[in-house]
């Protein structure tokens, strides 16, 4: 237990406490920003990503990753708020992390081994595009010296590792180029015009709603939403901090950690949030591995709003633009272009159609859930085709099937046999063939009946001992000529 405190607390000292300084700049506008996406006063962002980060750094599953209010979240929440106001957000909140507990309870993470891997390439370069078009609107088209910041920053994080590594290049960007900033009172964009920050810690306090039914049923439907989608983002996070840092994490323990850490924000006036890919990436790259870098991450960001928010508010928009840029661009997978010449088809189209429904609704949970029902569909496409042999002996008819038998493939195993036949001893052979499910049942039904209103014989043999199973529960033929036999 000591050793592994050591190991996810203490291992990796100073550069967790230098990534997790430029996780919490990095923090700022992207809360703010979400904040009034949702139609909240940006304090609530704030706090949320506040409480969230230090939460869960003590209590979830894949040290290094930094959880806070996000985007995903945020989209869910607008209709809640329009209608009912901020504090049924709160207590909408409280029991999105209660859900996302007994997810938790309930290994919620068994699901991940259902997503194939052309949808987590999906989510993966849809979030790096969403990433980099939502820098858009605070450089594009807005002034020369703004690309010039942008094009100095980017110059910076990708040059200056190679002559310093001791410090993270982002921070140095944003430290120097906001001091550039304000000494040459520069007429740049800045994080102070995206929202006012007030100088002040959350406080503890109940969420001022009725205590009742009707209070539920409101904020039930949004609370289940919510923590579906937080915890779908969280995991499939987790999954690519994994890869980055061949490490593993503990994703039963991370869900159930995400649902603390929004009851506990829920109580201090934030909103439900999750893990976040951009700024997990960010830590990564600046060296962040440990639990200390999302606490650090979390600390530094009240640090910054309270002692020294008159700086914060002034750092320039363009800087943070060219860093979540780097992050768009190390995030995508540039891989997936060959992929999609080398993959098969189907895996392509998938992938594909994650990262366009992704990107067109802004929605990570539709996209990855759409990819999983296409993958879905077009698995059952492959395995759906079922090989039958025929061959003649004498009177008897021998039926070999090969491959499984169930909804998608019954179709094709009934239109197979001729029914015009009499007097015939039919043989069906399932040796290398697996009944799966009622629809298998109800074709062998309909084959057997159909020969025995000829009066043929019919013997089906071969069966696996689940196969018969099934078929001793559910079929209805029992005519005496039918006989059954397994192997």
């Amino acid at each position: 237990m000591v050793e592994k405190i050591k190991k996810e607390w203490f291992s990796n000292v100073k550069s967790d406490i230098l990534a997790g300084i430029v996780v919490a700049l990095a923090l700022i506008p992207e809360a703010i920003a979400f904040s009034i996406i949702a139609g909240v006063d940006p304090m609530v962002g704030l706090y949320a990503s506040f409480c969230i980060a230090v939460v869960i750094a003590f209590v979830g599953g894949r040290p290094g990753m930094i959880s806070a209010a996000t985007g995903a979240m945020a989209l869910v929440m607008i209709p809640l708020i329009k209608e009912h106001g901020v504090n049924y957000l709160f207590a909408a909140t409280i029991l999105t992390g209660i859900i996302q507990v007994v997810f938790g309870m309930f290994k919620v993470s068994s699901i991940m081994k259902f997503i194939p891997r052309a949808v987590m390439i999906g989510f993966v370069n849809a979030l790096a595009i969403l990433i980099f078009m939502a820098q858009v609107p605070h450089f594009i088209g807005i002034s020369a010296l703004t690309y010039a910041f942008v094009a100095i920053t980017l110059a910076i994080v990708y040059i200056l590792p190679r002559f310093i590594k001791a410090i993270p290049a982002p921070l140095i960007a944003i430290v120097l180029l906001t001091a550039v900033s304000i000494y040459m009172r520069l007429d740049l964009g800045k994080v102070g015009d995206l929202g006012s920050i007030t100088k002040a810690l959350p406080i503890f306090s109940m969420p001022v709603v009725p205590f009742t039914f009707e209070t539920i049923r409101i904020i039930f439907p949004y609370s289940i939403a919510l923590a579906i989608v937080g915890l779908l983002e969280s995991l499939l996070t987790s999954s690519i901090v994994d890869d980055m840092t061949e490490t593993e994490s503990n994703k039963d323990k991370e869900a159930k950690g995400q649902g603390i850490a929004n009851i506990v924000t829920g109580f201090f006036g934030g909103m439900a949030g999750c893990a976040m890919i951009g700024q997990s990436v960010i830590n990564v790259k600046s060296g962040g591995r440990g639990r200390l870098s999302t606490l650090v991450a979390g600390m530094f960001l009240m640090f910054l709003i309270i002692v020294l928010g008159d700086l914060v508010v002034q750092i320039p928009m363009p800087v943070l633009v060219g860093i979540m840029i780097m992050v768009s661009i190390g995030t995508f997978d540039w891989s997936s272009f060959s992929y999609l010449q080398k993959a098969p088809k189907s895996d392509a189209i998938v992938m594909f159609a994650t990262v366009l429904i992704v990107v067109v609704t802004h929605d990570l949970s539709k996209g990855v859930m759409a990819g999983v029902v296409l993958s879905a569909l077009f698995f059952v496409a492959k395995i759906s085709k079922i090989e039958i042999m025929k061959q003649n002996t004498n009177k008897n008819t021998l039926f070999s099937i090969n491959g499984p038998l169930f909804f998608a493939s019954v179709e094709g195993f009934v239109g197979s046999f001729d029914f015009s036949v009499k007097d015939t001893h039919i043989i069906i052979d399932f040796s290398n063939a697996h009944i799966w499910d009622d629809s298998a049942v109800a074709a062998i039904d309909k084959v057997v009946l159909k020969h025995y209103a000829n009066n043929n014989k019919v013997t089906i043999q071969g069966l696996n001992t689940s196969s018969k199973k099934l078929i001793d529960r559910l079929a209805v033929y029992n005519n005496p000529n039918a006989k059954l036999s397994s192997h």
